[in-house]
């Protein structure tokens, strides 16, 4: 009898796992599912990390059964080929990467705005666009990744906050990422524009110039060289470090900025005039669905997740973040002004903006 009851509740427990899945499954129409799949194929451009990006492909391709090509590029290298592409885009899709150059991409008109069932599940009504041509799937945030081996070695201290990066003491430790190609360094202009207002951000870029040792072509460039020493204090987002502490760099240090810091949210979107639209519009479902979001933190990518039925990254907590610990971020002015913010920074920094911005 108790061998009975055992395999009774084993069974009641198997089916209750299949009506749990049969419920996420639910979460994207058949109808869409089978357009989807008489495509038969999605072109893929990622700007979050590789093992992410990889990840959420291949179960994409397992799950519905269409082929998945992908490629990793910055949201400014994804951006510039969308714009020359003009209308005619070479991917379908764009996954991840901070949302102020997806808003420059949908200014130019080059979005395909669609309403998303799985949209219902973000939190807040500015981790998506307005008029639905991008939606948020995680939220990083942005400060320093500092190797203090190297510092303890120079008898400098820890930098705490923005101004403190002015010092020259820190003169050729710091990298940031080239506002040409990586949505991370728009967001660090943005910021400080909204911090500090635009004539003083100038002037802080002119100085903080003087202590920049290179401009990295990615917005993670510079948490990849904190470890090793190269790069001694990166500025970036505060996952990318946490990645590089989980690979054994225990000499990193996470700084969030004492008089306040941003944010980016890492969306996706469907290019204007993607070949396969219907596979376009499950990727978006997908990419807004458990399936997709909880992948990240096995694979590389820790930032907090904006959906209300995903699981959030413990490590993140575990390592002093907050994800409401930040300014309240103005994504209109961004996405009204980041064009314009780019070409002040640069005339800002005049001959200074010379081979250290990186472009490859």
């Amino acid at each position: 009898m108790k061998k009975f009851l055992s395999l009774l509740l084993t069974a009641i427990m198997l089916l209750s796992c299949a009506c749990v899945a049969s419920a996420d499954v639910a979460d994207f129409d058949a109808d869409l599912i089978a357009a989807a799949q008489a495509e038969g194929e999605l072109i893929v451009y990622g700007s979050c990390e590789e093992a992410y990006l990889a990840a959420a492909c291949k179960q994409f391709e397992a799950e519905f059964g269409i082929k998945v090509s992908y490629q990793r590029l910055s949201t400014g290298e994804v951006q510039a080929k969308i714009m020359e592409e003009n209308g005619n885009p070479s991917a379908d899709v764009w996954f991840g990467g901070t949302t102020d150059p997806y808003n420059m991409v949908a200014a130019a008109g080059l979005l395909q705005a669609y309403e998303a069932k799985n949209a219902a599940h973000i939190t807040k009504a500015n981790f998506k666009d307005a008029d639905n041509y991008w939606f948020g799937i995680y939220k990083g945030i942005l400060g320093f990744m500092v190797n203090t081996e190297e510092l303890a070695d120079l008898k400098v201290e820890v930098p705490q906050d923005w101004d403190d990066l002015l010092k020259p003491e820190y003169k050729g430790l710091i990298w940031v990422s080239n506002p040409n190609t990586a949505g991370t360094a728009k967001l660090v202009i943005n910021t400080m524009v909204q911090m500090k207002g635009h004539d003083e951000a100038m002037k802080y870029f002119v100085e903080l110039d003087k202590n920049v040792a290179q401009y990295t072509k990615s917005g993670s460039g510079p948490s990849k060289k904190v470890g090793i020493g190269e790069c001694v204090i990166g500025i970036g987002f505060l996952h990318d470090g946490i990645t590089q502490i989980l690979k054994g760099y225990d000499n990193i240090q996470l700084v969030i900025p004492a008089s306040g810091t941003s944010y980016e949210v890492g969306a996706t979107a469907i290019f204007k005039g993607a070949k396969h639209e219907n596979a376009a519009k499950l990727w978006v479902e997908y990419a807004l669905s458990p399936d997709c979001v909880n992948l990240a933190k096995e694979n590389e990518s820790y930032q907090f997740l904006v959906l209300d039925n995903a699981e959030q990254p413990a490590v993140a907590y575990e390592m002093g973040l907050d994800p409401d610990n930040v300014i309240d971020y103005d994504f209109e002015d961004a996405k009204a002004n980041t064009d314009q913010y780019i070409i002040d920074y640069f005339d800002a920094l005049g001959a200074a903006a010379d081979g250290r911005f990186k472009t490859e």
